[in-house]
């Protein structure tokens, strides 16, 4: 196990200097003018040395090579530059609304793979049958729905015309502090539109593996011995079916992080999608560098952990390979 995290780790290394770069790359060839970002309208009435001035203060004035070396090497000390459309450090960009992403991320993950799970468990009992036709029909349905439409449909739905849910935001309007009761109440609908947003792949995987799992010798071989239906299911088939899911968990982490960031704009949530989108406009090198290497730097995790999952789920499957 150890052995394999290793590997990752160095595997991970070249991936992120070449994503680094290549998000360096593309907003130099951005039509999108930094400076201009980050003057804002005073750049409309500014002179060209001005201008010029500001571009040599925000460094980027200099090639695409030695901007990316510069925030690199700076980042191998700890310093990941300052935001020119945030006007703050990058850390503390990234450190103040992580948490939030890491929290809503999390739940809906959470939430999908549990329910996920349920529903493929049972519309796998009974092939064919009116539950899962209607569990199937619904994954599919939902497998087409982008999460900012599931998202503006629950704020019509449990906001505006049922008026249970708040429609966005950390904590209420008037609330001057952030108390655990209404976060959790805010959470509810970003987490559950993204948790539905996921859940139609962890359905069908589980109802697949779970499907295939209740043909083979060992289950036939329990239901002869007389086991309950029950023991046979989640005892036997279930643990065999699950195996394709945790590879799943992986290859999900990368549309997780996308459907988050949309979430996170419909409801306002405070974590780092508003930051990304003002990054990517203002072409804010120092902050768009340091979002994409956490993005990446979560796929990886997640693939890694997959493969942790899987090899000791299964005893067969080795780490060293």
């Amino acid at each position: 196990m150890a052995r394999l995290a290793g590997r990752r780790a160095l595997f991970a290394v070249p991936v992120l200097l070449v994503v680094t770069f290549g998000v360096f790359a593309i907003a130099a060839a951005s039509p999108f003018d930094p400076v201009k970002a980050y003057a804002g309208t005073a750049g409309l009435t500014a002179s060209q040395e001005n201008l010029d001035q500001l571009r040599a203060n925000l460094g980027v004035d200099k090639p695409l090579a030695a901007r990316w070396w510069d925030w690199l090497t700076s980042a191998l000390t700890g310093d990941l530059g300052d935001s020119s459309v945030l006007r703050q450090p990058v850390a503390d960009v990234i450190g103040e609304r992580v948490g939030w992403s890491v929290l809503l991320a999390a739940t809906a993950f959470l939430v999908a793979i549990l329910l996920g799970t349920t529903l493929g468990v049972l519309a796998a009992r009974r092939p064919g049958g009116w539950l899962d036709r209607a569990v199937t029909s619904l994954a599919y349905t939902l497998e087409a729905a982008p999460p900012f439409w599931l998202g503006l449909l629950a704020v019509w739905l449990f906001a505006l015309k049922l008026g249970v849910l708040p429609s966005g935001g950390l904590t209420d309007t008037a609330s001057s502090t952030v108390t655990a009761g209404q976060v959790a109440s805010h959470l509810v609908l970003p987490a559950g539109v993204l948790a539905v947003s996921q859940l139609p792949w962890f359905v069908l995987y589980v109802r697949q593996g779970v499907g295939d799992a209740l043909g083979d010798d060992p289950v036939r071989g329990a239901r002869a011995r007389g086991l309950a239906e029950r023991t046979v299911l989640l005892g036997h088939a279930l643990r065999s079916g699950m195996l394709p899911v945790l590879t799943l968990i992986g290859s999900r982490v990368p549309e997780l992080i996308t459907g988050a960031l949309l979430v996170e704009t419909v409801f306002s949530w405070p974590g780092i999608a508003a930051a990304t989108v003002q990054a990517a406009t203002a072409v804010d090198f120092s902050l768009l560098a340091a979002l994409t290497a956490l993005a990446t730097a979560a796929v990886l995790l997640g693939n890694l952990v997959a493969d942790l999952l899987y090899g000791l789920a299964d005893p067969r499957v080795g780490f060293d390979g």
